[in-house]
This record gives structure tokens, C-alpha cells and sequence, in this order.
């Protein structure tokens, strides 16, 4: 089992939710966490209550975002373990949404995915060491209703880790996709439950992303029950696969909550702030 102290942790948008939780988790045990986001303020707040470091990153400008891994590893002499966590989920039907929201998704959600690990590969493979996390959702392995270019965008992050694990076997770098269900944190803001099983916590993926650095695997699901959940729907004939969805009222689990006031802060802050100031 891999010993997580003294390892240098770089966590993309991790000021707050997920990648908060996942930093505080890691400083316990005494990993060197640096926190990358665009909202300094807050990144900064949590770091310092945890004994980390935090620099700006927007995960947009690419350009910035090698520079400030070259930064890290200034500090550090070298990057141990990448954590993609930056994402945005804002919801609603795909007629409705703007051509600027589609880019912003693709922008923050892959593109910035595809960079970071391409950047964490360059440096991790020749050491033969190393650990890549893409947060990606359960969204990445199923369509929902009202969040059509989100659920593209993970589903493209599930593809991506997949052919880079591959691409990596055997290289002694690592490669996991973590994919949670509903995670309370405020991009879930005026989410239900879902029926079967329930939503989790940030400190219940954090727990998970601190297992699977431990001890690497590369599907990491969220909790597990979905997985399984996954894989029982995927047997079946796909009109009784939907027929399910409807009876548990899956299909409509983000589609009902993407005009609801619970949310207006989190979708007006997606869709009016700069592209990576939102974080899963």
C-alpha cells in the first residue's frame, strides 16, 4: 500500500467542495498539497487552515496552466500525484443553452482534463512514478436529461483516462476516474435524492480518491452501489434500461432541478464568472 506522506498533490480547483475535502484528507496524512484555483481568495483560506499551499489557475489558459505546474515543481522538485478536479455542471435543456456555455463546458470539464493529464504524463513517465485522478461523474457513464453537454464532457473524461491507462500500462504511472453520483456540494444546489441510493459527501470522495492513491485502481465509483447499478442497467434491453430509469425517476433527477431558486447562485456563477472559478 502506497505511503501518501511527503507526496506532492496538485489539485486543480481546489478551494472548496471536492477538492477541498480531498485536500484536507491528504494534508492529514501528510501529503504536500498545492491548490489551484482562480478564486485565490478562497484557495488561499482553505490552505492555510490546512497547511497547504494554493496559487492561482485558471484551467482555461492553458498557456497558465504549465506554468503553474512548473511552478509546483520549482517548489517541490517534482509533482506526485495530478488531481483534475475543476468542473462546472450548469443545467437545462440543450436547446436552451448558449453556444458560450457549450465552450465553457467543454473548456473547464475536458479540455482543461486533456491538458493536465498530458502535462502530468510528461513529467510522471520518465521518473516511473506517478498518480493521475480525473474526477469525472457517474454522468460519465450514463445520459441525463438537462444536462446533455456536461454529460458529454464526462463521458469524454471516462474515454480520455481509459486510453491514457492503457497508453500507461506497465510505466509505472498510475491512471483512476472517479465518478460520484450526487455530491453535496454547490454544484448539486436544488438536487433531490435519488432513489436506491443516497448522495454523498465531499469527505466520502475525498475518502475514496485517498483509497485509490493507496491502492490504485482505475474505476472509483461513489458511492460503489452505483457501479454496481451501472452494470445491472447496461444488461439490459435498452427499453427496460429507460423503463427503470423513468420508475426510479432518474431521468428526471437534474432536468427538475435546473430552474429551481435553490440553484440560481451556483448556475449564475457558472454561466457570469470566468471560465474554472467553479470546482466540482
Amino acid at each position: 500500500m502506497a505511503e501518501l506522506a511527503g507526496k506532492v498533490v496538485v489539485i486543480t480547483g481546489g478551494g472548496q467542495g471536492i477538492g477541498a475535502a480531498t485536500a484536507s484528507a491528504l494534508s492529514r496524512l501528510g501529503a504536500k498539497v498545492v491548490i489551484g484555483d482562480l478564486d485565490v481568495v478562497r484557495a488561499e483560506k482553505t490552505a492555510g487552515e490546512l497547511g497547504a499551499d494554493a496559487l492561482p489557475l485558471d484551467v482555461t489558459d492553458i498557456r497558465g496552466f504549465t506554468e503553474f505546474l512548473d511552478e509546483v515543481e520549482r517548489r517541490h522538485g517534482r509533482i506526485d500525484v495530478l488531481i483534475n478536479n475543476a468542473g462546472i455542471m450548469p443545467l437545462g435543456e440543450l436547446e436552451a443553452e448558449t453556444d458560450a456555455m457549450t465552450r465553457r463546458q467543454l473548456e473547464i470539464n475536458l479540455h482543461a482534463v486533456i491538458h493536465g493529464t498530458r502535462e502530468a504524463v510528461k513529467r510522471m513517465r520518465p521518473r516511473r512514478s506517478g498518480h493521475i485522478v480525473n474526477i469525472a461523474s457517474f454522468a460519465g457513464k450514463a445520459g441525463f436529461p438537462g444536462a446533455a453537454t456536461y454529460c458529454a464532457t464526462k463521458h469524454a473524461v471516462v474515454g480520455l483516462s481509459e486510453a491514457v491507462h492503457l497508453e500507461l500500462h506497465g510505466s509505472g504511472v498510475h491512471v483512476s476516474c472517479v465518478m460520484p453520483a450526487i455530491v453535496r456540494t454547490e454544484l448539486a444546489s436544488g438536487l433531490g435524492e435519488a432513489k436506491l441510493f443516497k448522495s454523498s459527501r465531499p469527505e466520502d470522495v475525498a475518502d475514496a480518491i485517498v483509497s485509490t492513491l493507496r491502492k490504485p485502481r482505475f474505476d472509483v465509483y461513489v458511492p460503489r452501489s452505483v457501479g454496481t447499478m451501472g452494470k445491472l442497467t447496461r444488461l439490459l434491453p435498452r427499453r427496460f434500461g429507460e423503463a427503470l430509469s423513468r420508475a426510479l425517476k432518474a431521468d428526471r433527477l437534474l432536468a427538475s432541478a435546473a430552474h429551481s431558486p435553490a440553484r440560481a447562485a451556483y448556475e449564475a456563477r457558472a454561466a457570469d464568472s470566468a471560465p474554472g472559478t467553479a470546482a466540482e
